[in-house]
């Protein structure tokens, strides 16, 4: 479609070209960028008359649609799902308030290898990586960061002005900083030394997000232990990251000490499935600090009852406003960041 737009307006033929559904919904933004006449819009939510049609506000206030053109890059999350992301208004805003010439989308993607094959010009400029990719799109990047290529996870891309793609890790960086934190604020901690040095640092998982998180840890001196619903793969990660690996049922009894710190870095509890959790609110008391890497909803069962249990909990959010501020720097070429909107984008009317 973009094509068609494209060889439409060189030939000075006006033409409305969109695409339905969730798939579709990027057409209906970048039709500024690619000269289409007009695009569609609802004048409120519920009110659609297609699939997959974005609000006005949303075209307006979310997209800054007034302000794409041709020249404008663009940068989204690619994953299934993604309409959920919070990224999608933070780092909109983030581009708007200094002035960077970009429009982040979702990328509603089965196949990762196949769409950035697809989305293969220069003027796609950067991606964030979600669940279910973080892994297979290591093999789609051209170069890796060290970290990223050690963990076998990503969660960034970006692309070279060779055209060449460049894959990054932040996931660990804004996990491990906010368990940090949240230690640091409960306690007097040494502040040459990681608060994480010597602790027992319990990972549910084996997944991208999960590597990231265990490899976090490890560099900051945790003796890690990985529990996984299939065993095997838990074994994998914890060989990986010199670990311990356990199971599901074996974890609902696990206390060889006091003062563990759980993540959960599975999507276990994430919308719509809010009433599940990883772990058993009993099992929970053997734990001081909680992680939980679903961020919708802002406060999961397993953070819920950590909290009701006295345990300091961490939401997901901590982590998904310091990684998206590495993100928004890797996506401008070094840009400074503006945190403070950042965070507060994302910490605002999250439920």
């Amino acid at each position: 479609m973009f094509q068609v737009l494209v060889h439409c307006q060189a030939k000075q033929v006006p033409i409305v070209g969109l695409v339905m559904k969730e798939r579709g919904f990027i057409s209906q933004v970048l039709c500024a960028k690619y000269g289409g006449y007009l695009t569609f819009a609802a004048l409120e939510k519920g009110k659609e008359s297609a699939p997959g049609q974005p609000t006005v506000a949303d075209l307006i206030n979310k997209y800054n649609i007034r302000q794409i053109g041709p020249d404008t890059k663009v940068i989204g999350i690619i994953g299934n799902p993604v309409s959920h992301s919070k990224s999608l208004t933070v780092q909109n805003q983030a581009f708007r308030s200094v002035g960077f010439n970009a429009v982040f989308l979702p990328f509603l993607s089965d196949d990762v290898v196949k769409f950035l094959k697809t989305f293969s010009l220069s003027e796609y400029a950067g991606f964030s990586c979600t669940m279910p990719h973080k892994e297979t799109v290591v093999r789609c990047c051209d170069d890796l960061d060290p970290i990223a290529r050690d963990i076998g996870a990503i969660n960034t891309i970006v692309r070279r002005p060779d055209g060449k793609l460049v894959g990054y890790n932040t996931d660990y960086v804004g996990a491990i900083s906010a368990i940090e934190d949240a230690i640091r604020a409960s306690q007097p901690i040494d502040p040459a030394t990681s608060p994480l040095a010597r602790r027992l640092f319990v990972v549910i998982g084996a997944g991208g997000a999960a590597k990231a998180v265990a490899y976090g840890a490890k560099e900051k001196g945790a003796r890690v232990v990985i529990a996984n619903r299939t065993f095997a793969r838990a074994q994998d990660l914890a060989r990986l990251i010199g670990g311990t690996a356990l199971t599901i049922s074996e974890l609902e009894t696990y206390h060889p000490e006091d003062g563990m710190i759980l993540a959960n870095a599975t999507s276990v509890g994430m919308y719509p499935n809010v009433n599940e959790t990883p772990l058993s609110k009993e099992a929970l008391s053997n734990y001081s600090i909680v992680f939980d890497a679903v961020y919708i909803p802002k406060e999961t069962r397993l953070l819920r009852e950590a909290a009701e249990c006295g345990i300091t909990a961490v939401n997901g959010l901590e982590m998904l406003s310091r990684l998206a501020v590495v993100q928004f720097e890797l996506f401008t070429g070094g840009m400074p960041a503006p945190k403070r909107l950042i965070r507060d984008a994302f910490m605002t009317n999250t439920q």
